[in-house]
């Protein structure tokens, strides 16, 4: 299905309604719920499903012809340890950069698990030769024990060889942004702990999906609040600012780029660049940007995908009662935005001990009539 005009041609000049519709990639029939999706400018499309309980065959994916391949290979997908530096442990993120590398973002974080150096990685693939052409591994100092690496956009005119902008999005500890320099590995964290990275308390946030209030509850009837910090993250169109929001909250910010990537800023400098831009229209897990000034935000407790205009107005892109917490998105050279949708709020954890979920787990894509922002 192809973008859906926003003219009186279409009827929609007074009716506020969906610009686009889903089109089904791919059904996921068995195993793994997915997260992360990222299509190449060629059109190749790779899947993550990080080791949160399933079982796990492969935590990284191309999906070739329908079919679901270890990548960029068995062997990479085969760790030692929790701690193994030259395999994946468990990949929350992938995304494909403005020069078409894969880059993995490893949370080294099996079931959310304290993590320890060799774990937590950043790995660049070349997709012409399909061998892994960078590792880089954090400090502990930056990626803490409690550290949940979570998504990660790039801009390639920054530094010698270009820098990456992670979130941390940790339900256990400190949140922030965590800043890469992919020419020497050099990392350091950003707004740490800063109040924009962190989930909002339970008395000023109530997230409602599928008619339920959404919360952590075990078997015995215990309720805790979703803490989980700065989630989504997108760059803008130029690259001057860092969209991000936390997973439990329905506030989404931006911070000055100049200001994360200067070590010389003070943290209270960097701070003070960052701007409250309003409510996004729902509780968020993904954000993305396309090349035409739009930014994308997942509605998990709508089941939509939206998008704030330059101008600042909310858009509905699509809604759909398949979008059952739509996920990652990725913003493909083709035209179309791609989503997943994994029913992540089914889970056990979330349902008094019993798993909801039910196959198919979905990747769609929906025409937008824009590309990728590539900073090159």
């Amino acid at each position: 299905m192809g973008f859906w005009g926003n003219g009186p041609e279409h009827g929609l000049e007074s009716i506020d309604r969906p610009l686009g519709r889903l089109e089904v990639v791919h059904t996921f029939d068995a195993g793994p719920m997915p997260t992360g999706v990222s299509v190449s400018a060629t059109g190749r499309i790779f899947v993550n499903y990080p080791k949160w309980g399933d079982e796990v065959p492969a935590t990284v994916v191309e999906l070739v012809e329908g079919v679901p391949k270890p990548y960029p290979s068995p062997e990479w997908n085969s760790p030692s340890s929790d701690t193994d530096p030259e395999a994946l442990v468990s990949v929350q993120s992938i995304v494909v950069d403005p020069v078409d590398r894969l880059w993995i973002l490893d949370t080294g974080s099996p079931l959310f698990q304290p993590t320890a150096h060799g774990g937590p990685k950043l790995v660049c693939v070349d997709l012409d030769t399909d061998e892994v052409a960078q590792v880089i591994l954090f400090d502990e100092h930056v990626a803490l024990p409690t550290t949940y690496l979570n998504d990660v956009r790039f801009d390639l005119r920054r530094n010698e060889a270009g820098v990456a902008y992670i979130t941390d999005s940790s339900d256990q500890g400190r949140n922030g942004i965590i800043v890469v320099d992919l020419a020497t590995g050099d990392s350091w964290r950003r707004l740490d702990d800063h109040p924009s990275t962190k989930a909002e308390p339970a008395d000023r946030f109530a997230p409602v999906v599928e008619g339920r209030v959404f919360r952590e509850r075990t078997p015995e009837g215990e309720v805790s609040p979703v803490a989980m910090g700065a989630d989504g993250i997108a760059i803008s169109a130029d690259g001057s600012r860092l969209w991000y929001c936390p997973l439990a909250s329905r506030h989404w910010y931006s911070v000055s780029t100049d200001a994360l990537v200067d070590r010389r800023v003070s943290d209270e400098d960097v701070a003070a660049t960052v701007v409250d831009e309003g409510d996004k229209g729902g509780g968020s897990d993904g954000l993305e940007t396309d090349d035409a000034g739009h930014l994308y935000a997942t509605s998990y407790e709508h089941n939509a995908v939206l998008r704030r205009l330059p101008s600042g107005e909310l858009q509905t892109v699509v809604h759909d009662e398949r979008l059952l917490w739509p996920d990652t998105m990725s913003v493909a050279a083709d035209g179309y935005l791609y989503v997943t949708a994994n029913q992540l709020h089914r889970q056990a954890k979330y349902q008094g001990g019993a798993d909801l979920r039910t196959y198919p787990y979905y990747l769609f894509r929906v025409g937008i009539g824009a590309g990728p922002v590539l900073l090159r």
